[in-house]
């Protein structure tokens, strides 16, 4: 792929008032050759392949970032799907897999690790569900585990009996975590339609059929589309289009030639460039923000899922051009907690959770980052769950929960987890029970849509 040196330099002048950067280079690691029926010996080969190939990862992104003037948010690994190489082990062994994950990730110096997963879409393995049962004890015990739970598939269905065990999970997720705002339920994520290359914590893992080791960047930059919708003022829809798709477009370019050569130094495959665009607590970092830019008064008034949708597809048209290598998820994400503009918008009681549901139709991922208050039912959240899912079965797209049930918080209450996680007000959910509904259990047959053969 060629660049334009002055299309790059253009680009890295946004670093300087618009808040861009690349939010992540997720080194991808594939632990398939790790398993041993011992499990101390298990977890050495963990830790050795990690420190291998993960060792140099942070001074190799800084070294691209002073090369390109251009910050790198975060340097992450992801993992095979930890149930998978390890699917003999029972519940303790799995926990001294999560504390050898934990141990690796501090020693080479990144902030999270992600694959402490399942893939369960269809049914369950007795592995799969060891780890299950294991996540509240796993992100409880941990610093820097991230875990996720495909329920999910366009061609499986929906594994109730799935989302019910994960509704449990995050309830006592919720309380093993109580003294730090129930933060372990910021690092689970529940599925439907997984991608194998996301880049992005906390859903990130290394998919079975992603190379041996492998490099995924995923960009950002909310505060530069921002920037642009302002500067284009009050012009019609397809001009508006162009100036987001043209923004998009060298953000895209940036990002991959940065991805390209921090795989280069490690002397790794580049996989691809995620072109999400991933909101930070920062001023002007904000997608609610863009949507108030183009019209909208604040999020959650009519007209917020047309300008979303509008957002989101103009992001993928722009990297489909700009990258031979998109992958991911790529589209717009809104958690609430980590963008300021959505926070006010739910503090003002503008944007409610039903008005979130409807704007993840047509946006990157789901319900992200989204607090409730303590004693919401697991049977509320997994209907919430199955709501979600039921989006991305049917749309055949990826869709997600991120929801924290706050130990002894209620509605006016916040949870504050600083940095990228940011702070969430607890909003209400109905009252209404799903009970009957949820415990029915099975798995809702796949759609119509499914059969594409």
């Amino acid at each position: 792929m060629q660049y334009d040196f002055n299309e790059i330099l253009s680009t890295i002048r946004m670093t300087e008032i618009e808040h861009f950067d690349i939010r992540t280079v997720t080194l991808g690691i594939s632990l398939r050759d790790c398993f041993d029926r011992n499990v101390k010996v298990a977890s050495q080969k963990v830790y050795d392949k990690i420190l291998k190939y993960g060792e140099k990862h942070v001074r190799l992104a800084q070294e691209v970032e002073l090369q390109y003037g251009i910050s790198i948010a975060n340097k992450r690994v992801s993992v095979t799907p930890i149930s998978i190489p390890f699917d003999a082990f029972n519940h303790e062994q799995f926990l001294q897999i999560a504390e050898t994950l934990d141990r690796a990730a501090a020693e080479i110096g990144i902030d999270y690790i992600a694959g402490y997963s399942a893939l369960v879409q269809k049914g369950f393995t007795k592995g799969e569900i060891e780890l299950i049962k294991s996540i509240p004890d796993a992100l409880a015990s941990t610093k820097r585990v991230c875990s996720s739970v495909n329920v999910a598939s366009t061609k499986a269905g929906i594994n109730m009996d799935a989302i019910n065990m994960m509704a449990d999970v995050i309830k006592s997720t919720a309380e093993k975590t109580k003294d730090r705002d129930s933060i372990g339920c910021a690092k689970l994520v529940v599925f439907a339609n997984a991608v194998e290359d996301n880049p992005f914590v906390a859903g990130a893992f290394h998919g079975v059929t992603e190379p041996e080791i492998v490099l995924n960047v995923g960009i950002s930059g909310p505060g530069v589309v921002l920037d642009a919708v302002k500067e284009a003022g009050k012009t019609n829809f397809q001009n508006l289009a162009e100036v987001i798709k043209k923004t998009i477009f060298k953000i895209t370019r940036a990002g991959e030639l940065m991805g390209r050569e921090v795989a280069e130094k490690h002397g790794i495959d580049f996989g691809i460039v995620d072109i999400s665009l991933a909101p930070t607590p920062a001023e002007g970092d904000s997608i609610a923000d863009i949507l108030m830019a183009m019209g909208i008064e604040d999020v959650g008034a009519p007209g917020t899922t047309a300008a979303l949708a509008m957002l989101n597809d103009s992001v993928k048209k722009a990297g489909l051009m700009a990258s031979s290598a998109v992958g991911g998820m790529s589209g717009a994400f809104i958690p609430v907690s980590e963008d300021m503009g959505m926070i006010r918008a739910v503090e003002k009681g503008h944007l409610s959770l039903e008005k979130l549901e409807a704007m993840t139709a047509v946006c990157s991922v789901g319900l992200d980052m989204i607090a409730v208050p303590g004693n919401t039912s697991a049977s509320t959240i997994a209907g919430i769950i199955a709501d979600e899912s039921a989006i991305g079965v049917i749309n055949d797209k990826t869709t997600a929960v991120r929801i924290i049930p706050a130990f002894g918080k209620s509605v006016g209450d916040t949870v504050d987890y600083g940095g990228l996680l940011g702070k969430a007000p607890i909003m209400p959910v109905s009252t209404l029970s799903s009970e009957g509904f949820v415990s029915r259990g099975g798995r809702i047959p796949a759609p119509m849509r499914s059969l594409t053969n």
